[in-house]
């Protein structure tokens, strides 16, 4: 069951990984730290979302969308407020020297060869980088991301079965050059939810920063998935 924060507190007993913020400001001056490693600002936007995807019409696979062809849609006074909010949205990220981009994602795009870990975003992952970065998204319209606390996963390279088939694909020893091995095949930032996990719902309309994996990173990675996509029901996602 998926539960959907920002919504206030977070349950008695839980692990507090989230922190909410009321503005655009305070989510980009607030530091990942102190163990928190997503911050939400909650929104209520307003605007038709819906008709810019529509207007957009059909795609295949994830379409990115720029600055010119939202402004070039033929759009209602509510498509319009949906147009100005994005594009207030992409200005604001732009400012702090991010590259955001806005997708269109029609469907899924799976791991054609999964192995034993499939690495798609549909798996619940952690992204990395190698200097220190942050991941900003923001779902406008269609499903949205969902989190897992990270004391309600585990690595699926320490699952043993899992693990043991990564071995023999390897081909050597559980030493340096096999860790590397999974580094290098990003098999190391996927995670298995607990049967005891409650993952939750980044919501529509929410901005969020998240922590990654990076060199001297004080948090750990908040650890998160795509949803999946139905067919005929397309995602408006930013993501920086």
């Amino acid at each position: 069951m998926t539960h959907a924060l920002p919504s206030g507190s977070i349950p008695p007993g839980r692990p507090t990984r989230i922190r909410q913020v009321s503005s655009f400001a305070e989510l980009a001056r607030t530091p990942l730290a102190d163990g928190i490693n997503a911050l939400g600002w909650p929104r209520t936007l307003p605007g038709d979302f819906g008709e810019i995807v529509r207007l957009l019409g059909p795609g295949e696979g994830i379409v990115g969308i720029d600055d010119a062809q939202l402004l070039a849609l033929p759009v209602s006074a509510a498509g319009r407020v949906a147009v100005e909010t994005i594009l207030a949205d992409l200005r604001q990220l732009r400012a702090l020297d991010l590259a955001p981009e806005l997708n269109c994602i029609h469907s899924d795009i799976r791991d054609e060869d999964p192995g034993p870990v499939p690495i798609d975003v549909y798996s619940f992952h952690a992204d990395s980088a190698t200097i220190e970065a942050d991941t900003w998204l923001c779902t406008y319209h269609g499903a949205t991301s969902e989190g897992l606390h990270n004391e309600e996963a585990v690595r699926k390279v320490d699952i043993p079965e899992i693990r043991a088939e990564l071995l023999r694909l390897h081909g050597g020893a559980d030493d340096d050059s096999f860790r590397e091995f999974l580094s290098d095949h990003c098999y190391d930032l996927h995670y298995a939810p607990l049967a005891s996990a409650r993952p939750f719902a980044f919501g529509v309309g929410h901005l969020w920063r998240i922590a990654l994996a990076h060199p001297g990173s004080c948090v750990p990675p908040c650890i998160h998935r795509a949803p999946p996509t139905p067919p005929g029901q397309p995602r408006l996602l930013l993501l920086s």
